[in-house]
C-alpha cells in the first residue's frame, strides 16, 4: 500500500489517482475531507499529530510526503512523522521538497527542509526528493477577485520566473514511488518557461475569452494578504524570491524531463485545464 499526504490538494488529488489507476493499494490521508477516486481508502488526519498515522503505517510500503508549511513552525514535528513512517517499516519515502533548498539555502524554512531530507535520507533505504519552484495553482489565489471584478491584483507585475504545475508534480512523485529508476534522486522541477503575473493575467484572459484588469499590490499589500494564509516568515520569503528571484530560481529546471522524459507542461496549460475555477 501507498500512503499519500495532502492527499486532497493541487498535488495530492492527481497524484492519489495516478497510482490507483497504477492498480495501487492506496490510503489518502489529508486534515479535511475530500473526494478521493473510487476504491481509494481515505483517512482524516493532522501530520501536526503523527501517532494518528501510527494504524495506516504500518500497513504501508511506500509514503508520499507533503508538509504544510505550518508543521515546520513551532508545534510542527515533521521528523518524528519520518521516524515513524521507519519504525513502522515504510521501505520508501518521496518527500516533497522545495527548489529554494539549493537556491537560497540559509533561511530558517529551507534549513528545516534540508533537515528533513537528510533525515528522510538517512531512515529509509528507498527515497527520493522533489524540489518544484512556484506553482502555477498559487494563481488560484485571485480567483474570487477574477470572478466578481475580472481583476488580478498581485506583487512584482512585470517579474518573470517559471512556475510548475502540480499535475508535473505528481507525475514526477508516482514515477518515484512506483519505479525504481528514480530512487536516489533529488529532482528540481519548473515548467517550460518565465512568466510575469501580468503574462499570467493575460493567459488566464485568454482562456477566459474576457479581458482582465492588472492592479499591481505593493510589497506590504501582498505581504499582509499572503500572512493571513501562511507564517509571515514564508509569505516573506515567498516574496523575496518572487520579487528578486536570483538566476538559479530563474533557469528551467531539469527535473520534468529528467523523470518522465518529456517537457513541463506551460502555464497557458493549466489555465486552459482549470479555467472553470475562474468563471
Amino acid at each position: 500500500m501507498i500512503v499519500v499526504t495532502g492527499a486532497t490538494g493541487n498535488i495530492g488529488r492527481p497524484l492519489t489517482r495516478a497510482l490507483a489507476d497504477a492498480g495501487e493499494r492506496v490510503t489518502a490521508v489529508s486534515r479535511r475531507p475530500g473526494p478521493v477516486p473510487d476504491g481509494v481508502r481515505r483517512l482524516t488526519a493532522d501530520l501536526a499529530e503523527p501517532a494518528t498515522l501510527d494504524g495506516v503505517l504500518t500497513e504501508a510500503r511506500a509514503l508520499f510526503l507533503l508538509l504544510s508549511g505550518d508543521l515546520h513552525g513551532p508545534g510542527g514535528a515533521p521528523a518524528e512523522l519520518v521516524r515513524r513512517a521507519a519504525s513502522a517499516g515504510v521501505r520508501r519515502i518521496v518527500l516533497l521538497s522545495t527548489q529554494g533548498v539549493v537556491t537560497r539555502p540559509f533561511g530558517p524554512t529551507r534549513i528545516a527542509m534540508r533537515a528533513l531530507e537528510d533525515l528522510v535520507r538517512a531512515s529509509v533505504q528507498e527515497w527520493a526528493i522533489v524540489r518544484p519552484g512556484g506553482f502555477a495553482s498559487n494563481t488560484l489565489w485571485w480567483a474570487e477577485s477574477i470572478r466578481t471584478g475580472r481583476l488580478v491584483a498581485a506583487p512584482f507585475g512585470d517579474v518573470a520566473t517559471p512556475v510548475v504545475d502540480p499535475a508535473d508534480i505528481a507525475e514526477v512523485a508516482a514515477a518515484c514511488l512506483l519505479e525504481d529508476r528514480h530512487l536516489g534522486g533529488a529532482y528540481e522541477l519548473t515548467g517550460p518557461e518565465v512568466i510575469s503575473p501580468r503574462g499570467q493575467t493575460a493567459a488566464l484572459s485568454a482562456a477566459l475569452g474576457v479581458p482582465l484588469r492588472f492592479h499591481e499590490l505593493t510589497r506590504e499589500e501582498a505581504g499582509a494578504a499572503m500572512a493571513r494564509s501562511m507564517p509571515e516568515e514564508l509569505a516573506d520569503d515567498t516574496l523575496d524570491i518572487l520579487g528578486a528571484p536570483s538566476a538559479a530560481e530563474l533557469r528551467i529546471a531539469p527535473g520534468v524531463r529528467e523523470v518522465l522524459g518529456r517537457d513541463p507542461r506551460s502555464f497557458a496549460d493549466w489555465a486552459a485545464r482549470h479555467v472553470d475555477a475562474f468563471r
